[in-house]
């Protein structure tokens, strides 16, 4: 029997839930869509899936096409006074949308479990991904299973708070 620390992450109960194809187009088709406002309208405290996290944010930015706030709910890991998203999209072969926003308009909103502030995106280069990549499958060990369903590189963002009158 292999030792703890031998074990796939990817191989553990609860990620194996999660990154079913059932659950993936449940949360993908149901829980993506209402979680920012869940989370907004709860202040952090609920989300589609029961209790809020520390782990999970809804992040709004500026649509690049349309100019209208777009919301949505991420998992986060804290890095310092920053938190890092990862645009996995679930391992799907195309970018998240929200990738895009963020690299058209830096500028965001992150909702965080009790508090709301405004923040500052910036795609990570490889080498700085590179850095974070391990404390990234160390939080989210579903991305194991993510990199394994696409072949493009998933980008990281770190996401920081700016002054209200910057």
């Amino acid at each position: 029997m292999p030792s703890d620390a031998e074990k796939d992450p990817a191989d553990s109960f609860i990620v194996r839930l999660v990154t079913n194809p059932v659950t993936t187009w449940l949360i993908r088709k149901i829980a993506a869509p209402l979680d920012p406002y869940v989370y907004k309208a709860t202040n952090g405290r609920f989300s589609t899936m029961g209790p809020g996290s520390e782990t999970m944010v809804t992040i709004t930015m500026t649509g690049r096409k349309t100019g209208k706030p777009r919301s949505v709910h991420l998992a986060c890991v804290p890095d310092g006074e920053d938190i890092l998203l990862v645009a996995s999209a679930m391992g799907q072969q195309k970018h998240p949308g929200w990738r895009f926003n963020l690299e058209a308009n830096a500028d965001c909103e992150v909702q965080t479990k009790g508090e709301s502030y405004r923040a500052r995106a910036r795609v990570l280069s490889d080498d700085e991904k590179g850095e974070v990549w391990d404390k990234m499958h160390e939080h989210i060990p579903m991305i194991f299973v993510y990199e394994k369903r696409t072949n493009r590189n998933i980008r990281v963002f770190r996401i920081s708070r700016v002054e209200s009158g910057s």
